[in-house]
């Protein structure tokens, strides 16, 4: 059974520009994790993005809602990867709050 992992982001720059961020920095992200081992998609729907990876045989799913000054973030990790959920809560914030700062 998965456990559902929520994470709020604030920031300063408004949807638009938030989205471009986030398209930016995921990109990156499906790099980074990948290396041709991760399965990872992704799709908005207006200002919400549904994502899915698959990395080492572990699914892990989650959705964001970008709001004019939050970005609100749920993941649901399997079970292997619950027993770290707040380990993967706290990067995944501080990798966040580095990409939507006001630059």
């Amino acid at each position: 059974m998965s456990r559902p992992v929520s994470i709020d982001i604030p920031h300063q720059l408004g949807v638009a520009q938030a989205k471009a961020r986030i398209e930016s920095g995921f990109g990156q992200l499906e790099q980074q994790i990948s290396g041709g081992l991760a399965q990872v998609e992704k799709r908005w729907d207006a200002d919400r993005m549904h994502f899915s990876a698959k990395v080492l045989g572990q699914a892990i799913t989650g959705r964001l809602h970008v709001l004019a000054d939050t970005v609100k973030m749920e993941i649901d990790l399997p079970p292997v990867l619950a027993v770290i959920a707040d380990t993967i809560k706290g990067r995944v914030k501080k990798q966040g709050m580095l990409l939507l700062e006001k630059k």
